[in-house]
Order: C-alpha cells, then structure tokens, then sequence
C-alpha cells in the first residue's frame, strides 16, 4: 500500500536542476540565463566561466548540477546535451530600511530569485548537421 511514484516533469531525454533563493535579483540573473538557453552544455560553462557577473558562478553550479543529473540518474550522453530551458522567477523580497536625515525612513528591497536548468540531449543527426 505504498504510494504511486510520482511521474516524470520533465521528458525522457531530459535532466533538470533547480535552485532557489539566489541571492540576487530576477533581472540580473536572466541576463545570465539568457546567455545560455540554447546553446550547447559545454558551450554554455564556457560562456559562465568568462561571464564577469558575480551570479554566473551561482548558474554554472546549476548547469553542472543538471548535466551531472542527466548522466547519473537518466543516462544521457554528456557530450550530445543541450540547454534547453533557463527559467528564472521571484523570491521572496527581504524589506528593511535606511534611516535618512531629519528623522525619516527609506525602504530598502532585498531580492532573491530561483533558477531551473533544463537540459535535453540533442539526436546525433541534428548534432552533425551542425558540426
């Protein structure tokens, strides 16, 4: 009498990883995940190793997570992965404020934001009409 297994969220040829309360906001983050939708698994770390943003460190972790995803759990070729998907939304928002002359208050807005990496693996025939 045990429960039913809960089914998958994500295709077969797909691995996903996700973080939550990224200590930054959902604007600059999806600049980053921008940079990497689409492209393929080796080119995007490429692109977040060089990336001069400070949350690129945070996006590479995600996109290590998931290809270490598709190859441990779902037996995905490594080297055929793309990322298909960088989805980014709001957290919660940390309100606290600034105190400002003559006695008054600023509001001060602390963002954090979740990521979630898909990645898919590509077929070989769409992988060699593009080498």
């Amino acid at each position: 009498m045990s429960k039913k297994a809960n089914p998958r969220r994500v295709g077969e040829t797909e691995a996903k990883a996700y973080a939550r309360a990224i200590k930054t906001s959902a604007r600059k983050l999806n600049l980053v995940a921008q940079a990497i939708r689409g492209k393929t698994a080796n080119a995007a770390l490429a692109e977040l190793d060089f990336s001069k943003r400070r949350i690129a460190r945070d996006v590479k972790k995600v996109l290590q997570a998931a290809i270490a995803n598709a190859e441990n759990n779902h037996q995905l070729d490594v080297d055929r992965l793309v990322v298909k998907e960088a989805s980014v939304g709001r957290a919660f928002v940390l309100k606290r404020f600034h105190a400002r002359g003559r006695g008054r208050a600023s509001r001060v807005e602390k963002s954090y934001a979740n990521l979630t990496v898909v990645v898919r693996e590509q077929d070989a025939a769409v992988k060699q009409e593009q080498a």
